[in-house]
């Protein structure tokens, strides 16, 4: 389970970079269901960094909500890095954000397979001040509740480094 305390503290590390770049983020977030968000807007000020979010979880919401190709999702999965990819792209698009962030994975504890099994995330980051994209990918164990909160510390962590 994660710490909330260090969760918190990299929330202000984030805000804090953020703020310095003169930077507002936008979150498009699948398997976690708006948990980066509430991460980071749950530090008093963040109003300054956070400009909106997007809970995409179902293949619908991806596709009208961020404009992700439905061919895309057909041809890899809506939990691949090529989803996630146009996931972050979509919502930059869509926002007065400078950073995106987006995740798609499998929290469980059904839905998994042998190629694509429960705790599978894929992350992809977007920064439009240094033109940098982040995509990584995850395997995350524990139940449910432990593969979205590491996703979602994991989440802030990727959004800190986008500014080294």
């Amino acid at each position: 389970m994660i710490n909330n305390n260090n969760l918190q503290g990299k929330a202000l590390i984030l805000m804090e970079l953020c703020k310095k770049n003169k930077v507002k983020i936008v979150t498009i977030e699948s398997c976690t269901a708006g948990m980066i968000s509430a991460a980071i807007t749950q530090i008093p000020g963040s109003s300054a960094i956070f400009d909106r979010g997007f809970v995409t979880y179902s293949n619908v919401s991806k596709v009208n909500t961020v404009n992700v190709k439905y061919d895309l999702i057909d041809k890899f999965g809506a939990v691949s890095p090529e989803v996630a990819l146009a996931m972050a792209r979509g919502g930059l698009e869509r926002s007065d954000a400078a950073v995106s962030i987006a995740i798609t994975g499998i929290a469980g504890p059904d839905g998994g397979t042998k190629i694509k099994p429960v705790g599978l995330v894929y992350f992809a980051l977007i920064s439009g001040v240094n033109k940098k994209i982040i995509q990584k990918k995850y395997m995350f164990l524990g139940d449910r509740d432990d593969i979205r909160h590491q996703s979602t510390l994991t989440g802030i962590d990727l959004l800190i480094s986008i500014f080294n």
